[in-house]
């Protein structure tokens, strides 16, 4: 195998990153996903409360990774179905991203959570046909493609840099780490304070 060009490498490193860098600047009438997470996050810290996260496929790594972060920022933060996940209740907030819109999976645990006085904060980039949206107390719109909108095989003939789901998994990736850069300052917590919070079993 042929060994790859680093001008060629940097090159399509930024056309990736310039291409989820386009979701943030794309116009929407919908308030910005930064600031509804951060409001959300935010409120949940300041009533004492918890945060659960659940997505599917590389969805749900996304968020996983998020949880990871406000754990690090002195969140009480839980991935569902994980083995010491603890109930959900009426002062927490469970975040779940629907790309497309809806997976049946997510509605039915979207469904527990409301019946149990949760707050519901939905994800996606497809709000109008989406089976979730009615479970939703808030919306944050990531205006990004995914597997509902993929064109591949429909007669294209460059093959896509970032296919089916993957700019909308990058901007997940990239709106997390904003999200967490804001929650640090809101929430005073520094680097060290942060860093002391890191697994040292490793």
């Amino acid at each position: 195998m042929a060994e790859s060009n680093p001008t060629e490498s940097a090159l399509v490193a930024s056309k990736i990153c310039n291409q989820i860098s386009s979701v943030f600047s794309t116009k929407s009438p919908n308030p910005a996903a930064l600031d509804v997470l951060v409001q959300e996050i935010a409120d949940v810290a300041n009533r004492n409360g918890r945060v659960f996260v659940y997505g599917v496929g590389r969805e749900g790594l996304m968020l996983k990774a998020l949880s990871m972060r406000l754990f690090h920022l002195g969140l009480s933060a839980h991935c569902v179905f994980d083995m010491n996940t603890p109930p959900i209740g009426p002062s927490d907030l469970l975040i779940s991203s629907i790309g497309p819109g809806g997976f049946s999976t997510v509605d039915a645990i979207f469904g527990v959570a409301k019946s149990n006085g949760d707050r519901v904060l939905l994800l996606t980039a497809q709000p109008d046909s989406g089976s979730s949206m009615k479970y939703a107390s808030v919306v944050a719109y990531i205006l990004a493609q995914t597997m509902a909108d993929d064109k591949a095989g429909d007669g294209e003939k460059e093959r896509p840099l970032l296919p089916m789901g993957s700019v909308y998994e990058g901007a997940m990736f990239v709106l997390f780490e904003m999200v967490v850069f804001k929650l640090g300052e809101i929430l005073k917590q520094s680097p060290e304070d942060v860093r002391a919070r890191h697994i040292n079993l490793e």
